[in-house]
């Protein structure tokens, strides 16, 4: 027998990104390595539509990559995985996904173009993620590119380490090299030259960014880019344990759930058991079905994916771009976010309730898209970043769904900061709740997105209960007070808080935590931001008067015009805003020859604020869902408290000098808050932007406390009905002066004792509806059984209803949800005296249950019975009454205690005789038979 050889295995596993501006050719440069690597056979073209990694037919048709792919091919020693992503602007939410996978970068830059200016933004971030980066300088055989001068840009713009690795390795290589690190210039000085070992530390460290030159279509310098990456490229150094970093969400032509991961540690198995934890707290276990290794449109199946390895997961529901899992525990949070709102208007045809569900598919593989579902205007929104995504979204919602949407104008994508530092409290305590939460809100670096943290001692209050407050702190976005819209650049510290051992539940942290917020807001000095770009506009130098004109009006600001030939290039930057259409005018006055490009530059303050405020028209005090206000208790009463008068009544001191104690320095020695130094973005945004307050337009509409007898009637009943007549908040020992309470401040004249009249009721029907499943697992003996047997423990709940419903004059509603069952209509059923309702498909049991009190509310007597603390404020808004499910419990209780009592009486005194049912002849005979008896016995 001959002796029989192995194939020789690659030593070094290397996940390599291909990053570009648009048009830079890196689409090509994929073909090419994918060419040379012996991985295809023939070289696709982007112009032929048959490029290896254009895999959907929208990206064949616009010739653009819209999606990120993956593909492996081997060169040496090496198993590489490129990872190509979109160079459109359009679509950089999906290129930043990628980046936090990467061992290695390469960027591609137009040797006819230069840097240009998505470039800039690309190369930002790189270095965010510090992700080693190669350059690939395309399209050198087209006229006029001049290497020298290239080279000489890239170290002007990108970074001067950027070092020329096309050429031979000499002197003066090593030379400049040796310029990029103090070991390299040492060992320079020794040696003569650098290694390659030290050559690969300073690329993984960042120090050195090594460039090749070349022209991807004619496959020039693309030998001598994969050499570099194996040769100086760190490979990936995995732990031990297991670990993974999703980075997409997508489905492939069956429909089947994607999660593409990057397994950073140990190795993954078939059937294994993962968890996580959402957004919003909840955690998941799922089991993995499938482990594909894909490269273009087609994969292998794998038992086991190994550290390093790029795969995609079957199996997992749960996962969301950015989460880690096993050791990775730490979420990424995107820095790129759309700029730019839209309505989707479905046709005529096509309900919310089936499409919505679809479109939260589109938001879990590119969750930037933020679909927003307003139930006030009764419209779907979507977040995008430019129009090209929204033709995009139209052609693959048609594809995928079958369905032609239209999208209304777009409108900005507004945001609010702070520029000082403030407390906000926020105190949640009707009949049987409690909880106190002290916020510390400060501004924080611009484009620093929110931070939270806690510098509050376990002995005041629990470790479980601050985790609570900073699970609430994340799991919502928070709204400004100025336009309501979204917060951002702030740290936000828990600095103190109260708990009850018997009363507090995890809702009343909820309600405490988003008061805390609002208060201190309310009381902040805030600045409205707005979108703005960075741009490069190049035009005819005759054009150049005109184009600084509109760049003034537009309200942007350039640097001195540069010439280049027989062209005027500007740069500067503008807010969204007002350069969003700008390229149809450069167009038509320069007649096409004029170029603009334009890159995310962030948030800054606000060119028009006033205006746009106005326009809004938003008032936080009547934002019902965002309340400032908190609801103390006094005499079994629950009564709400405006935001500006919570210091007189909070039960914990605060930081506010002239109401208690500053624990700011304390605070901020334990290493929670900022120094005042660190106040860059509010200082830099308090020169910039106008800075507006809501402290005195709150107080002008003198609003005031009202009094409340029932858990959360007042929350809402303010917003209902505000202004409608004076009163005055309840003194801090709770007395009740909702009738006779003479007001601060008032003339005697005024001071006259109110004399209360009921009013005549109409006596209504009376109904009762039950949220089927928050009672089952509020409720300790029916989650138990649920655990076991959820039908078991719905049939005992029903049981229990139908005894309680016969001791009362009311009807009974117990609302399960069924919106998880596809297709399934709204189902009633009659159970014994009870009616059984089982939602539709995309209807939760609370939307049912709200809906049912919208439309009846005013007609019925409606009471609900459930513990989801935003559903019962919002069941409170329509005037009817609420029973916690815990409080439930209590009045079936008491209602069979009631029950057995009035039979037990009814024993005493109605109980029954044999005599006391025979006739008066025959009594008669059993009388006079017994008196003879009698004489017997005598």
């Amino acid at each position: 027998m001959g002796e029989q050889t192995e194939e020789k295995k690659p030593t070094k596993r290397i996940c390599a990104g291909l990053l570009a501006h648009v048009d830079a050719g890196k689409t090509t440069l994929s073909e090419g390595l994918l060419y040379v690597s012996g991985s295809i056979r023939s070289l696709g073209r982007v112009d032929n539509k048959n490029a290896f990694l254009d895999t959907f037919e929208l990206e064949r048709a616009r010739g653009i990559t819209i999606f990120s792919k993956q593909a492996r091919l081997n060169w040496g020693d090496c198993e590489i995985t490129l990872l190509d992503t979109p160079g459109h602007v359009d679509f950089s939410a999906e290129m930043e996904r990628t980046l936090q996978v990467l061992d290695a970068a390469v960027l591609v830059i137009s040797g006819a173009d230069g840097v240009q200016g998505h470039t800039r933004t690309l190369w930002y971030l790189l270095r965010r993620y510090r992700v080693p980066v190669f350059i690939f300088v395309n399209k050198m055989d087209q006229p006029g590119t001049d290497r020298q001068r290239l080279m000489e840009e890239l170290k002007q713009v990108l970074d001067a380490s950027c070092v020329d690795f096309s050429g031979g390795r000499d002197e003066a290589f090593y030379e400049e090299t040796a310029m990029c690190g103090e070991e390299a210039l040492e060992q320079f000085l020794e040696e003569g030259r650098v290694d390659n070992g030290l050559l690969c530390e300073m690329i993984q460290e960042r120090k050195l960014f090594p460039c090749f030159f070349g022209s991807a279509l004619k496959l020039g310098g693309v030998k001598e880019l994969l050499d570099g990456l194996c040769e100086l490229s760190g490979g990936f150094q995995g732990r031990k344990n297991f670990g993974a970093r999703v980075f997409k969400i997508a489905r492939d032509s069956q429909g089947n759930r994607l999660t593409y991961m990057k397994i950073t540690g140990g190795s993954l198995q078939v059937r294994t058991m993962l968890s996580g934890t959402l957004p919003g707290g909840e955690e998941w276990e799922e089991k993995v079905n499938q482990i594909r290794l894909y490269s273009g449109e087609k994969y292998e199946l794998t038992a086991e994916a190994g550290a390093g390895s790029i795969c995609a997961v079957t199996g997992l529901n749960r996962t969301f771009p950015g989460e880690g899992l096993g050791t990775e525990k730490e979420t990424v949070a995107a820095l790129l976010t759309p700029v730019l709102t839209y309505q989707l208007i479905l046709p005529p045809e096509c309900e919310v309730a089936v499409f919505l569900p679809r479109l939260r598919q589109l938001e879990e593989e590119d969750p930037q898209l933020h679909v927003v579902w307003n139930e006030s205007l009764q419209e779907i929104h979507v977040q995008v970043m430019g129009e090209v995504q929204i033709e995009i979204l139209r052609s693959l919602i048609r594809e995928r769904f079958g369905t032609d949407v239209e999208f209304g104008t777009g409108n900005i994508v507004y945001k609010e900061t702070i520029v000082n530092r403030v407390e906000g409290v926020g105190h949640f305590e009707p009949l049987r709740h409690y909880a106190e939460v002290h916020l510390m809100l400060e501004p924080g670096p611009a484009g620093s997105g929110l931070q939270f943290a806690s510098v509050c001692s376990t002995d005041v209050l629990e470790k479980n209960w601050q985790r609570l407050v900073l699970t609430h702190l994340e799991e919502k976005e928070h709204r400004g007070v100025l336009t309501g819209s979204p917060i951002t650049d702030m740290k936000i510290t828990l600095l103190t808080g109260r708990a009850h051992l018997k009363h507090t539940e995890g809702g009343d942290f909820r309600q405490a935590t988003y008061r805390a917020v609002r208060q201190g807001l309310m009381q902040a000095d805030c600045v409205l931001l707005e979108p703005w770009y960075d741009f490069s506009l190049e035009i005819p130098e005759k054009t150049v008067g005109r184009a600084m004109t509109d760049i003034e009006k537009m309200h942007g600001s350039f640097q001195p015009p540069v010439t280049v030939g027989d062209h005027v290039v500007l740069t500067g930057t503008a807010p969204v805003a007002t350069m969003r259409d700008y390229q149809r005018e450069v167009t038509v006055y320069t007649r096409g020859s004029g170029r603009l490009f334009c890159t995310l530059r962030g948030y800054e303050p606000c060119h028009n604020a006033a205006q746009v405020m106005e326009q809004s028209g938003y008032d936080p005090l009547r934002d019902v869902e965002n309340t400032p206000d908190s609801v103390f208790c006094a005499h079994g009463a629950g009564f709400v408290v405006s935001w500006d008068r919570v210091f007189d009544y909070m039960h914990l001191e605060g930081m506010n000098p002239e109401k208690g104690r500053d624990v700011s320095s304390e605070a901020a020695g334990a290493g929670g808050l900022m120094d005042e130094g660190e106040y860059v973005g509010g200082a830099e945004r308090l020169e910039k932007g106008q800075v507006y307050s809501r402290r005195k337009s709150a107080g002008s509409t003198g609003a005031e406390a009202w009094l409340g007898t029932e858990e959360i009637d007042e929350i809402l009943e303010r917003a209902h009905n505000a202004n409608r007549r004076d009163k005055s908040a309840p003194r801090k020992d709770g007395w009740n002066r909702r009738y006779s309470a003479p007001s601060p401040g008032r003339s005697d004249s005024s001071m006259t004792t109110r004399e209360w009249k009921p009013k005549e009721t109409v006596k209504k029907d009376r109904y009762l509806l039950v949220d089927g499943y928050n009672v089952i697992f509020a409720w300790e003996d029916l989650n138990e059984l649920a655990a076991v047997n959820v039908d078991a423990a719905r049939g005992k709940l029903q049981d229990i209803l139908c005894n309680y419903q016969a001791f009362g004059d009311f009807q009974v509603i117990v609302v399960f949800d069924a919106y998880r069952v596809q297709g399934h209509q709204t189902e009633i059923l009659n159970y014994h005296n009870i009616h059984v309702v089982f939602t539709k498909e995309a209807e939760t049991a609370d939307q049912y249950i709200e809906k049912f009190t919208h439309e009846n509310g005013k007609k019925y007597d409606i009471t609900v019975a459930t513990s989801d603390g935003l559903e019962q404020i919002i069941i409170r808004g329509q005037g009817c009454r609420l029973l916690s499910s815990r409080e439930l419990r209590e009045e079936i209780e008491a209602a069979g205690e009631r029950i057995r009592d009035h039979y037990l009486e009814n024993q005493k005194t109605h109980r029954r005789f044999l005599l006391d049912e025979v006739s008066g002849e025959v009594k008669e005979q059993l009388d006079r038979l017994r008196d003879g008896r009698e004489e017997e016995k005598r």
